[in-house]
């Protein structure tokens, strides 16, 4: 798969194109820009960095090394917010927009993705980085999407007002230093370390969204949040008070997203 994506990269070219013409040969000047791709990649570099790009939720995000390289297993996060969403339109049709905030946006996948699908939903995304929100707001504009997401430079939730969202999403840090040894090299050395590693335990950024997310929904609201299999029993406890508490696994069978909606009474 990497020597496909820097084949596409070297030719400027999609997947079809390459599956369409297995003749292709590669011109001098494409051959030294292929090998130039493949020695960085040796050395580590994930090949999303090398070529600017990763698709998720069938859209081609632009990367850098200021945002995380976006997963397919956080789709499970946007799957999970759309079929709540679209209950809650279906449930109360003569609602108000949907309001959605993506916490720790990076690269702003989970936002384009929700935009794209919900099509009437009013649509935040924070993130401290201001790197992060340059990359954001960039694929926002490449998907005609500006006009649909407000992009705020906030550390977590801070600056909004209370019961403002009926969504609270996100793809927080999660794993733990005591993990670090078990991450991937390559995760670990290029990615941005603010966005994989939350402190000693991996819980220490869910600690501090999960109260600041219950003021900021709307009773009744929804938070909802990527999480790790090693992870996922510790965080039941931190949503003490919190209703229809319930984990996703992923295709592998993982817990990967938590969610967990704040008492329509509160």
């Amino acid at each position: 798969m990497n020597a496909e994506l820097l084949i596409m990269y070297t030719l400027d070219c999609d997947r079809a194109y390459l599956y369409a013409h297995p003749e292709r040969k590669l011109t001098p000047d494409e051959t030294e820009r292929y090998d130039e791709a493949l020695a960085r990649r040796s050395t580590g570099v994930p090949a999303q960095y090398i070529t600017g790009h990763q698709e998720f939720w069938g859209l081609d995000l632009i990367v850098s090394p200021a945002v995380l390289i976006p997963r397919p297993e956080t789709e499970h996060v946007v799957e999970t917010v759309l079929e709540l969403a679209r209950r809650k339109i279906v449930e109360q049709p003569a609602s108000p927009p949907i309001q959605i905030v993506d916490v720790g946006t990076g690269s702003g996948a989970i936002a384009l993705a929700l935009a794209k699908e919900l099509p009437t939903a009013q649509i935040h995304a924070t993130d401290i980085s201001p790197e992060a929100l340059e990359v954001a707001r960039a694929n926002a504009a490449r998907h005609d999407l500006t006009s649909r997401i407000d992009f705020h430079r906030a550390d977590l939730l801070d600056g909004f007002s209370p019961a403002s969202f009926d969504f609270v999403v996100s793809n927080p840090p999660y794993v733990g230093e005591s993990e670090e040894d078990s991450v991937q090299l390559e995760v670990r050395k290029f990615e941005p370390r603010s966005a994989v590693f939350a402190g000693p335990t991996g819980l220490e950024v869910i600690a501090r969204l999960i109260p600041q997310a219950l003021t900021a929904l709307k009773p009744g609201g929804w938070l909802v949040f990527e999480i790790s299999g090693t992870i996922a029993e510790a965080v039941r406890p931190k949503l003490a008070g919190w209703t229809d508490v319930g984990l996703r696994n992923d295709l592998q069978g993982i817990a990967r997203v938590a969610a967990a909606r704040k008492p329509p009474s509160s």
